[in-house]
């Protein structure tokens, strides 16, 4: 695959290295300009060159990649990951951790918030003596 002659779209290799779900996810990404070559907005046509660096935003994390290799079918993600170096800057990779860290489950501490039904009395019988 790593034939010099060989041509490799960028929203093809996107896809097969697993950034996107599918390829026209890939292709709607480049067209909004959130793959950059060189900080320069590219179009879904555009060739891979091996060495090349992107950066790539998904919903989830600021990519930064270093094409190793070309890939044109999609695979398993242990077989994707050989095919590009992940050189995202450490501050994206330590807010991604921090984001995750304070990620709010819905649930409320304890003892902050509604009163029990205990304490409701307790107010009810207190507003009645006043």
């Amino acid at each position: 695959m790593s034939d010099a002659k060989k041509k490799l779209r960028i929203d093809t290799y996107l896809w097969a290295i697993r950034l996107f779900k599918t390829r026209s996810q890939a292709a709607d990404a480049i067209s909004k300009g959130k793959v950059k070559l060189n900080g320069e907005n590219i179009k879904a046509s555009k060739n891979v060159i091996i060495g090349d660096e992107y950066e790539v935003k998904t919903e989830a994390k600021r990519w930064k990649i270093q094409v190793k290799d070309l890939l044109e079918k999609r695979v398993k993600h242990i077989e994707a990951i050989q095919y590009y170096t992940d050189i995202t800057p450490t501050d994206e990779i330590e807010r991604i951790q921090f984001q995750a860290a304070t990620f709010n489950t819905g649930k409320r501490l304890s003892k902050i918030g509604r009163p029990t039904k205990k304490e409701r009395r307790d107010l009810d019988d207190f507003m009645e003596i006043s």
